[in-house]
């Protein structure tokens, strides 16, 4: 069976709008990572970095991957003990973490940096994802992550191309 990537990036990205989540929304963040170094950034420059992004087979697979476990660990598909580690988000887990390194290695050590500037501040739609007052009965385990590494790779491939 040949994967046609060009489909399955419009899957991901329907997938996160799913989930509340645009890819305007990810690139607010990269823009908020890039704007103290380019005084001439634009949101539009940004999401244009977003998009090819999310054109890599790699952050296609990880969105993919990511969101449809979300959804199962909601959804009960997920058996205990490892639905309640992701209902909750338990911060030793780790697993989450690892699959948004497959998204920010696309750009080099530069979206690690980035990456973990994000996920440390809850930059923008994140500090929303993250909001259990908001979202009790949604597992954003892998969501956070994966949006997180979108926009710290945006701004990586931002910083190998300025």
């Amino acid at each position: 069976m040949k994967v046609d990537y060009n489909e399955l990036k419009q899957v991901a990205i329907d997938l996160l709008a799913q989930r509340g989540v645009t890819l305007e929304d990810i690139a607010k963040i990269t823009l908020e990572i890039q704007t103290q170094y380019y005084d001439d950034i634009t949101l539009e420059y940004c999401l244009e970095h977003v998009n090819h992004v999310l054109s890599k087979r790699e952050v296609i697979n990880a969105v993919l991957t990511g969101i449809n476990l979300d959804m199962m660990a909601e959804q009960g598909h997920i058996k205990e003990p490892l639905r309640s580690i992701l209902m909750n988000d338990y911060s030793l887990y780790g697993i989450d973490e690892v699959l948004a390194y497959s998204i920010i290695n696309v750009y080099g050590s530069i979206g690690l940096t980035n990456y973990g500037y994000v996920d440390k501040l809850k930059v923008g739609i994140l500090k929303d994802i993250n909001d259990k007052s908001k979202n009790h009965e949604r597992c954003n385990t892998f969501l956070d992550d994966i949006v997180g590494a979108i926009a710290a790779a945006a701004a990586g491939r931002i910083a190998h191309t300025k």
